[in-house]
């Protein structure tokens, strides 16, 4: 079957949390018959800070963030079987929706996917005549990038026929173990970029623990810190670019996963810093949210913090030999349950299920 996805990118992880995820999933189907063409505007300058190529297991279509562009790229989706248009591309997204499930052929299939669905959700919920929720009802499903039950239930409440969490997960070919590297030695590190609804949390969990432990190395990666004032043990490093995440998580003692406050409220909402984490066998700590067991077991394949507190007191006491067993743990229990091939194999029974429904609806 032929996919149109309408995505923010897959060739460029810049300011685009969703790159992983969509690399993992898109790779994955791929590998069972998919035929996959990505479309992607050229904005926010990620074609200049590709980390990676057009792949051969798929065709990407970047596109001027112009309308004219992006009409004519919003026409090709009546080429395909199955139509997705996920959240967050970056330019004219009402527009691009609505130009999108418009082209399409009434057999194909029409999916929102939401990488966000938290935010979305608020976003729908104060404006009745958003463009999206007047849609719900006429897409066929809505898949999101996490939130379990209270995703699903406001999905359907506000109109979605059916809405199904596709989590995050590890992709063994990109995100697995590798040499310790100097350049990230650190007792503990975090890679995040900086956003507004994640920064009070980034003080909570990594910089207030910081200032606790003077004596301890601590290690900052993403963008956007360069002005923030960080305490004189926390190095930053900036962007850390894809192909360094392996060694960055496979070097420091602990990494760190803090979620941003919408998934930390509402649970069910693995960043794929976790996955990423594990792969590599690192020993994480996450901040404390409902759902983690369903993917680590706490204490034993990860470590679990309700705020800075517990942080600096897991570092105090954390050993080498207990963060090897619990990022051994972890590693294992990943690549038993959770890569993006078993993904993918659940994409693939929704998307056949709900293609017979349409069949034998017309």
């Amino acid at each position: 079957m032929r996919i149109a996805f309408y995505g923010s990118s897959l060739v460029s992880a810049y300011w685009n949390g969703a790159a992983t995820y969509y690399r993992g999933l898109l790779r994955a189907l791929a590998a069972r018959g998919y035929q996959i063409t990505f479309y992607e505007p050229d904005v926010y300058d990620r074609q200049k800070h590709r980390d990676i190529e057009p792949p051969d297991w798929c065709r990407v279509v970047v596109y001027e963030g112009k309308v004219a562009a992006l009409k004519r790229v919003a026409a090709a989706s009546a080429e395909a079987d199955i139509v997705i248009k996920a959240s967050g591309v970056g330019f004219e997204d009402d527009d691009l929706l609505e130009k999108v499930m418009s082209a399409a052929r009434p057999a194909a299939l029409k999916i929102f996917w939401d990488v966000d669905a938290p935010a979305t959700l608020q976003e729908l919920r104060a404006s009745p005549d958003h463009p999206l929720r007047r849609a719900l009802a006429s897409l066929d499903l809505v898949l999101t990038y996490g939130g379990g039950d209270p995703v699903v239930g406001s999905y359907r409440a506000l109109g979605a026929r059916q809405c199904v969490p596709i989590y995050n997960a590890v992709d063994p070919q990109t995100h697995h173990r590798v040499a310790e590297d100097p350049r990230f030695a650190a007792d503990l590190a975090f890679l995040g970029n900086r956003l507004p609804d994640r920064e009070a949390r980034v003080e909570a969990f990594f910089l207030e623990p910081a200032a606790q432990l003077g004596n301890r190395r601590f290690l900052l990666g993403g963008a956007g810190w360069h002005d923030k004032p960080l305490p004189a043990n926390v190095a930053y490093l900036g962007h850390v670019p894809t192909a360094d995440h392996n060694a960055f998580n496979a070097t420091p003692r602990a990494v760190l996963n803090i979620s941003r406050d919408s998934m930390a409220e509402n649970g069910f909402s693995p960043a794929t810093r976790v996955f990423e984490a594990a792969g590599a066998g690192a020993c994480l700590i996450t901040d404390a949210w409902e759902g983690i067991e369903l993917f680590l077991k706490p204490g034993e394949e990860v470590l679990v913090a309700r705020d800075g507190r517990d942080v600096a007191e897991l570092m105090r006491t954390l050993t080498a030999e207990v963060a090897r067993e619990v990022g051994e743990r972890a590693f294992q229990r990943v690549l038993g349950e959770h890569t993006y091939a078993h993904r993918a194999a659940e994409v693939d029974r929704i998307f056949r299920e709900r293609s017979r429904r349409v069949e034998a609806a017309e």
